[in-house]
């Protein structure tokens, strides 16, 4: 309107107008803004509008070579400004590697369902290391060399989801490795997912004692992993645990156990009755930071 004190839509900054467009579906982003002026059309070919990347619910529905092209237009757009990139079932190594090149400045990185292994984390591994969150749920060629390369690489990680399913493990006998690599390598880590894998109490354990940051640890599916006891929780305040057999305190002066299990009164006895957690704790915990051989400790111990 003349003599309005209102600017036209157009001239708003870039970096304002890429927060408006965020809101918009991706198709909506690349085909209808364009055409609307010469202002709107600049700011989507722009880094302002790709400095986060989430396409992963158009990538489990796409073609994987659909999905790489997309991905090289969109971060050959941010530029070198991406801190956020989220997609699914990536398979070419060439795109892993394409990723660590042009995106040095990532922050986040969810790589779900993705063949991602313990070679191309060795490659690029080194190239993300401003990286904080890192997805890497489903990734059933991944393993313990990964974890340990990524952990000693990105300094900065204090969030890794490692969610599996149960089919995509089918064939693994265990992943102790995996969590031993974590606890060695992560010591920052605050934020944990590692629902159903194959893992058992000893291995959750090294996890807990050695990641003294560690504030939630999801550890639902792990079957074999069996804590249930308070003096779990009043020597980790912080730590917030949601698993099999595991007691949760999510409330504040409330326990509350969070099982997949019906039965949520399980605890350990032997024959002698009640055997004491908090010197067992103490121990292995001596052990772990000692460098000792828990092999000849049982778990739960034996009558």
């Amino acid at each position: 309107m003349e003599g309005s004190n209102f600017r036209c839509w157009d001239d708003l900054l870039p970096d304002v107008l890429g927060l408006i467009f965020k809101k918009l579906a991706l198709e909506e982003v690349l085909t209808v803004v364009p055409r609307v002026c010469k202002s709107w059309g600049r700011a989507v070919l722009g880094p302002y509008c790709w400095q986060e990347i989430d396409i992963e619910e158009w990538s489990h529905h796409s073609e994987p070579c659909k999905v790489d092209r997309m991905l090289r237009l969109l971060i050959t757009r941010s530029s070198g400004c991406l801190r956020k990139l989220c997609v699914a079932g990536l398979q070419s190594e060439l795109i892993f590697s394409f990723i660590a090149d042009s995106a040095p400045s990532l922050h986040t990185l969810r790589l779900p369902r993705s063949s991602m292994n313990d070679s191309i984390a060795k490659q690029i591994a080194c190239k993300l290391s401003l990286v904080t969150f890192l997805d890497l749920s489903y990734c059933s060629h991944v393993g313990a060399p990964a974890l340990e390369v990524i952990g000693k690489q990105c300094k900065l990680l204090s969030g890794l989801r490692r969610n599996m399913h149960p089919l995509d493990i089918a064939s693994k006998l265990s992943q102790n490795d995996e969590a031993h690599a974590i606890a060695t390598s992560m010591p920052k880590i605050k934020h944990l997912e590692m629902a159903y894998l194959l893992i058992d109490t000893t291995a959750a354990l090294e996890i807990i004692l050695s990641c003294s940051e560690l504030e939630y640890l999801d550890m639902r599916g792990c079957w074999d992993v069996k804590i249930d006891d308070r003096h779990l929780i009043e020597k980790f305040p912080k730590l917030n645990i949601l698993g099999p057999q595991v007691i949760d305190h999510f409330e504040k002066n409330e326990l509350e156990v969070c099982s997949d299990y019906s039965d949520s009164s399980y605890d350990y006895e032997s024959s002698d009755g009640m055997w004491d957690y908090e010197e067992r704790l103490e121990g292995l915990e001596l052990r772990f930071y000692n460098g000792l051989d828990d092999s000849v400790y049982e778990w739960p111990p034996s009558p």
